[in-house]
């Protein structure tokens, strides 16, 4: 069965926006957009909300190609190949391989779950994320930690009571000072 990993970009104080909504501390390395770019080509489903998906259609076939770097376009060939799922009530139309959800989010990926395949249903956007582990349904946690504190923001973790049991499975440390941390969660 797929599982379902939670990927971001944070803070060593835990947040992925700082209170001004700006992640401009986050521009990866080399080899921190390398390993970003692995995970997208491990991924069979890559599950958002609004504002990311308004964010990643950056990817999507536009004049900036022109300028991109082979890194760069490496993972726009990824991202504009990999299914997308958006979860919005406020947009009604969206583009490439991409698709509004039909069901309910525990719905969605009960159904993505159940599909035949060998790569992960990735989660996308904190506050996504946020529901998702509030109905205990992600199976790993991928964190890049930045090294710059802002004091505020968009948390990565969801705020809940709820007491999660979490295994170290890989770290990494990055020339950037990016640290990454896979955790799987412990049910």
């Amino acid at each position: 069965m797929r599982k379902v990993t939670y990927s971001l970009a944070l803070t060593l104080d835990g947040y992925i926006k700082d209170e001004d909504g700006s992640f401009d501390w986050g521009d990866p390395s080399e080899e921190v957009f390398r390993m970003a770019t692995d995970e997208v080509r491990g991924a069979d489903v890559h599950l958002m909300g609004r504002r990311l998906y308004e964010t990643m259609v950056y990817w999507e076939p536009g004049a900036e190609e022109e300028h991109w770097s082979e890194l760069e376009l490496e993972f726009a060939g990824l991202w504009r190949a990999l299914p997308k799922v958006v979860f919005s009530h406020t947009i009604s139309e969206v583009v490439g391989t991409t698709r509004l959800a039909g069901a309910s989010l525990a719905d969605e990926i009960a159904l993505l779950k159940d599909e035949s395949g060998d790569g992960t249903i990735a989660i996308g956007g904190a506050e996504l994320a946020h529901q998702v582990a509030d109905l205990d349904l992600i199976d790993e946690y991928l964190l890049r930690i930045c090294p710059v504190l802002v004091g505020g923001g968009t948390p990565f973790f969801s705020r809940n009571s709820r007491r999660t049991k979490l295994k170290l499975l890989d770290s990494r440390t990055f020339e950037s000072g990016v640290v990454h941390l896979r955790y799987g969660v412990i049910r």
